[in-house]
This record gives structure tokens, sequence and C-alpha cells, in this order.
């Protein structure tokens, strides 16, 4: 009898205890992203309010937020944390945008334009701006961090990889690469210029990459 009860006893792992923990953990962690997506919006709106002037403290950043000091620091071991994710997530969006813009093209010259255009295009003045200010609070000096580590290069290399396997290149992993970094380095000169490329520097960067592809 004793065996029979112990059989009848559900498995832990698939019962009413294990649907309640999963239901508690689920609503933690829509909660803990919620908080996350708080504390960025805040940061990036504070950021862009003061641009290069000031630099918002996490003070700052957790009463725009509505949120709790335990809170930031639950997600976020420091403000630099903070900016290190917000360049992250900006490069993610990037990248996501650039995906789908090369996705209009079926051509891979067209393609590589494409990203060529859409990178470069984060030096327009409304966006620089951000960016900049973004970048000045991730840094304990002037704020002059490589665009190609805030874009994070090699994600968006990544999408010049089947453009340039299609022009023929014998490495495009490394041509990407290569074009990428020359790229990015333009948008850098651009952004703390505080200039916007004009369409003969577009051109030139595109054939730039272009031939980079090695056969």
């Amino acid at each position: 009898m004793i065996l029979t009860i112990q059989n009848a006893i559900p498995d832990p792992g698939t019962g009413a205890a294990d649907r309640i923990v999963r239901r508690t953990l689920a609503k933690r962690e829509s909660e803990y992203a919620s908080e996350v997506r708080r504390l960025l919006d805040a940061a990036l709106e504070l950021m862009r309010a003061n641009g290069t002037s000031s630099r918002p403290r996490v003070a700052d950043i957790v009463a725009a937020a509505g949120l709790s000091n335990e809170a930031f620091y639950r997600h976020f071991r420091s403000k630099e944390a903070l900016v290190t994710t917000m360049l992250e997530d900006g490069a993610e969006r990037l990248r996501s945008y650039l995906g789908h813009q090369l996705a209009k093209e079926a051509r891979p010259e067209r393609q590589v334009r494409r990203w060529v255009v859409g990178v470069l295009a984060q030096a327009d003045a409304e966006i620089a701006a951000t960016t900049l200010a973004v970048l000045w609070n991730g840094s304990s000096a002037d704020g002059r961090i490589a665009a190609g580590r805030h874009f994070a290069s090699e994600p968006l290399a990544s999408l010049l990889h089947e453009p340039f396997r299609a022009l023929g290149s014998d490495s495009p992993e490394l041509d990407a690469a290569l074009a990428a970094h020359a790229t990015l380095g333009m948008l850098t000169d651009c952004l703390w210029k505080r200039i916007e490329p004009t369409r003969a520097e577009i051109d030139r960067v595109t054939a730039f990459c272009l031939g980079a592809v090695t056969r």
C-alpha cells in the first residue's frame, strides 16, 4: 500500500507546484525586463537632453525611470555597465535595420551599397548627437570611443559575408571585416567632426568596399 501511494505522487517537475514556480518566474522575468527597459529609456532621454555638457548620475537615471537604486544595481553593477548595454542595444537595432535594407536588393553590389549608406546614415545630425552623448557618457575622458566599438563591427560585417561571397571573394569574412573597419572609421570621423558624408564620399566608400573583395 505504501508503494502504491508513493507511486501516485506526481513528479515535482510536472505537477501543480512546478506550474506555480514557472508562473512566478515568468512574472519576475517580465518585471525585470520592464525595469531594464525603463532604465535604458530613461538614461537615453537624459543623455540626449544633456548632450556632452554634463553626465547624468545613477541617481538621476533611477529617478527618471521611477525606480529604486536597488532595482538599478539588480541589473547593472555600475553606470558604465548600463552604457555598455545601451551601446549593445543600439548596435543590435542597427544590424536589424541593415538586414532589412539588404533584403530589398537582389544584386550583391547593390546590397553592399545599401549597407554603406545605412552605416554612414548614422552621421545624420539628429542621430549623431544622441550617439555622441552616449559615447561621451561611456568614457572617463572626452568620450572619443571608436565608432567601431559602439556599432560592433563584427556583427555588422557579418551582413556582408554573403554579398562578398556572391561577388567571388575567396575570404568573405576577412574582406567584410576590412570593409567594415574602413566604413566605421569614416563614420567615426564624421561623428566627431559633426559632419555628414557627401554623396561623392558615399560612392567612394562603396567602391572601396567592393574593391576589398579578393578573388
